[in-house]
Order: structure tokens, then C-alpha cells, then sequence
């Protein structure tokens, strides 16, 4: 521990031992001079005490507030466009509760203070008072109406339909990891049926490959170009990003702590939100001067005992980087089906081949 955090901790002893003496010698001064004498200068050292308390608390709350705010995400700013909204509201709410909680407080421990028994002075019955009713139950009205408009301007934005270019992403959580799909070339999403989900048959989404009498299932060739990656999201600077959102199994939560953005995943029921990355994985690294920072896709939800473990990683890049990226990856349909790879020699091919050969030079030397 720090030298800083030894002198806190000192200060605090001292302060529980000098409240402690001074409640010792409350006792011995009501031996000497009576109960109700004693009941009076408590009174009065409570009162003390309280003002003490809330000057004390609202210099630890200010402290505090100028220790920790640097280790936030806040002095980073909003790593999306639609996020700044957020950060703009958010800081709208502390503001208003914030004077709202300076108030109260104040008011509550200095009255302790200043309205103390004293001798002369009789209690004030105050029963009721509409004019007082009205003002602490219209205003607060007002100010939470216009936070929940501001909240709902925003939510509408992001839940809408997302830009014309944007690039699609289909994002599904199960215990305990993410899965992303990406359209072809094609630019659209393969039909898919979670009957067919397979994780040992490399289908994880479920996608509709081929055809299935049994299930009715007819083969979708816009699946064949699709491309499934685990735990790391490619998305680029500057264009908007869909994500079409899905769970496998519980309910999970997409956690977008750098965007600003978070999102159910639910069962059966997809849901989708959209943003625009303003900064790169590599610009990011130099505004927090952490070489180590990665964009985290964390689960907001409580899903289960691994739920600590759920973590997916966005990569932020450039359009450039993105291309040369996705021309790297291979489509989900040659995972499942390997021998349907263009270049892939059959291996039933390849052993007939083989065959062909042993059995044309076995016939050569029997003829020798």
C-alpha cells in the first residue's frame, strides 16, 4: 500500500478512537450530573457530530470523485458516434440527481444541527401543505420526463434501421463465448434452422447447407459464401455496423462498454442495434497510451457459472484492412464440407486414383 493509503487509514483510526473517548465521557458527565442533563448535551454533540459528518462525507465524495474518474472510460470519450449521446445524457443525469443529492444532504444533516432541542424552543407540527406537495411532485415529474425523452431519442436512433452501407454482422452468445457471421459476396445472410445447429459438423448458426426431406429443408445457396469466426469481431472506422443479435441457449447481453451500447441476446427472438467505430483498435492504443487495449464484447447479463469468462474482442480497422481480412477467410460451407473446396482433391478421388496405379503396375510386372 501507498504512503497515502496508511495516512487514510490512520486518520480514520483516529477519528473512531476520538468518537469513542468523547462517547465515554458522555457517560461519566451523566453519572455526575443527571439523566436529563446528559440527554441534552448528547443532543447537542450529535448535532455537532452529524454537521461533522456531512462536512467530512462530501469532501470524501469530491476526493474520491478526483481519484477514481481517470481510471473510467469517460476520459476516453465514446469510442462510437451514437455513443456520445449516452455520454451526453448520462452526464445530463448526474448533473440534475448530483444537485438534487448535494441538496437533500445538506439540508438533512444541517436541520440536525440547527433545529436541536433547546430549552424554549417547541416542536412545529406540520401536517400538510398542498402548495409544498405540488412543487416535489411536479417538478421532479418534469425533469425525469425530459431524461426519459432524451433516453428514448436515443434508443429509437440506434434500433432503427441502419444506414444504407452498413456492414452486417450477425453476433450469438452461448455458455460461454461469442460466434459472428459475415455475408459473401452475395451481401446476404444464408436461411438457417436450429435444428440443424452442430457444433461437431462445423455448424454452429445452423445454416441450411443442403436439403433435408425429414425436416423439410432445401438447401440455401446463399450459405455457401458465409463466413463464421469465434470470439473476435472485424468491424471498420467510420461505416456504420449492424449487429443482428441471437442466443443459443440463455439469455446473454452483447456489452459494448467502449461504444456505449448494449443489447439482449435472447432465445429465438433476434434483436439488433447499430453504431459507427470512430477510432481504430491502433488509434485507441495511442489515445489511452495502452499498447495492450482491445475493444471488449462483454456479457451484460448473468448467464450461467462461466459467465465471468465471456469475452469477445472487436478489432476496429480500416476499410483497406477489412478487405484484405475478409479476403483471407475461408466460407463456413468449405469448413463443413471440405471436399467441397474448389482445389481439394476428393480423398474417395484420391484412393480410387491410387488404386488405379497399384493395380495398372501389379499388371505390368505379372505380364513381365
Amino acid at each position: 500500500m501507498t504512503t497515502t493509503t496508511y495516512l487514510i487509514i490512520a486518520a480514520a483510526v483516529l477519528v473512531f478512537i476520538v468518537i469513542f473517548q468523547i462517547s465515554k465521557a458522555s457517560e461519566y458527565v451523566s453519572v455526575l450530573k443527571g439523566e436529563e442533563t446528559s440527554r441534552k448535551q448528547n443532543n447537542r454533540i450529535n448535532g455537532f457530530m452529524l454537521l461533522g459528518f456531512m462536512i467530512v462525507g462530501f469532501i470524501a465524495v469530491y476526493y474520491c470523485n478526483k481519484l477514481l474518474y481517470k481510471t473510467t472510460l469517460f476520459p476516453q470519450g465514446s469510442a462510437s458516434v451514437e455513443g456520445e449521446d449516452f455520454d451526453e445524457m448520462f452526464m445530463i443525469t448526474t448533473a440534475v440527481t448530483g444537485l438534487v443529492f448535494v441538496l437533500t444532504q445538506f439540508l438533512l444533516f444541517f436541520f440536525a444541527w440547527k433545529y436541536q432541542e433547546k430549552e424554549g424552543r417547541k416542536a412545529f407540527y406540520f401536517p400538510h401543505n398542498n402548495k409544498l406537495e405540488l412543487i416535489w411532485t411536479v417538478v421532479p415529474a418534469i425533469f425525469l420526463t425530459v431524461l426519459v425523452v432524451f433516453g428514448l431519442r436515443s434508443w429509437f436512433r440506434i434500433t432503427s434501421d441502419a444506414p444504407k452501407g452498413a456492414l452486417e454482422v450477425e453476433i450469438v452468445g452461448k455458455q460461454f463465448g461469442w460466434m459472428m457471421r459475415y455475408p459473401g459476396k452475395d451481401k446476404i445472410f444464408g436461411k438457417t434452422y436450429f435444428r440443424v445447429i452442430s457444433d461437431e459438423n462445423s455448424n454452429p448458426f445452423g445454416q441450411i447447407f443442403q436439403d433435408d426431406e425429414t425436416l423439410k429443408l432445401k438447401a440455401d445457396p446463399t450459405n455457401f459464401d458465409d463466413v463464421v469466426t469465434t470470439q473476435t469481431m472485424y468491424i471498420v472506422k467510420g461505416r456504420p455496423v449492424k449487429l443482428i443479435i441471437g442466443s443459443r441457449d440463455v439469455i446473454h447481453d452483447v456489452g459494448l462498454n467502449h461504444f456505449r451500447l448494449k443489447m439482449d441476446a435472447v432465445p429465438g427472438i433476434p434483436t439488433t442495434l447499430w453504431f459507427t467505430p470512430k477510432y481504430t483498435t491502433k488509434e485507441m492504443k495511442e489515445r489511452t497510451g495502452n499498447p495492450n487495449f482491445v475493444y471488449e464484447i462483454a456479457c451484460d447479463q448473468m448467464c450461467g457459472n462461466g459467465h465471468y469468462s465471456m469475452k469477445g474482442i472487436i478489432e476496429v480497422v480500416t476499410q483497406e484492412e477489412f478487405d484484405v481480412w475478409m479476403a483471407k477467410q475461408k466460407p463456413n460451407y468449405y469448413t463443413a464440407f471440405p471436399d467441397k473446396e474448389p482445389g481439394v482433391v476428393k480423398p474417395a478421388a484420391a484412393d480410387s486414383t491410387a488404386a488405379a496405379t497399384a493395380a495398372e503396375k501389379t499388371t505390368v510386372a505379372i505380364n513381365k
